[in-house]
């Protein structure tokens, strides 16, 4: 995973580009890796851990309405946290992750291994997808930091010099 956060920063300093984080159940481990990197300052905006419904409410804008009727593992709200961390910072991306790592809260809708990302990018439309993950609660959440810095890495890629 640190190469794989070494490459993001690698293309966000190629690109002039800044990025902010805003995690659930991965509770600030992508904001840790990016962070790790001596010079990161110059790139890296803020990470929000948002793990709780109130949290994601009150610091990304996520709606009650949106948690109520979706829950706060659903695209509906993982793109809200991404929009909301990328209005609220100015930067250039944005990833949001929200998930069930388990052991416990999952159900037959969401099982444990359930993870919606979300990437919102300066003037283009937000994307997201949702990811099943199997193993552990640590195994789950690498797997969605993986995933997560795999999405920034494939916008950076596309994104024109």
């Amino acid at each position: 995973m640190r190469d794989l956060a070494a490459s993001v920063a690698t293309l966000l300093k190629a690109r002039n580009a800044r990025i902010a984080t805003a995690e659930s159940c991965t509770g600030g481990w992508v904001s840790e890796l990016l962070t790790r990197i001596p010079g990161s300052s110059s790139w890296f905006d803020s990470g929000y851990v948002t793990y709780s419904n109130e949290s994601k409410q009150r610091m990304l804008g996520v709606t009650n309405e949106a948690i109520v009727q979706k829950g706060a593992v659903s695209e509906t709200v993982v793109v809200q946290m991404a929009e909301g961390a990328l209005q609220k910072t100015g930067v250039d991306i944005t990833v949001a992750i929200s998930g069930i790592a388990g052991p416990d809260g999952g159900g037959e809708d969401k099982p444990v291994g359930t993870v919606w990302f979300a990437w919102a990018i300066k003037d283009q439309p937000t994307v997201s997808c949702l990811s099943f993950f199997s193993g552990d609660r640590q195994s789950i959440r690498e797997q969605a930091v993986e995933q997560a810095l795999q999405g920034v890495l494939a916008y950076l890629n596309d994104k024109p010099r």
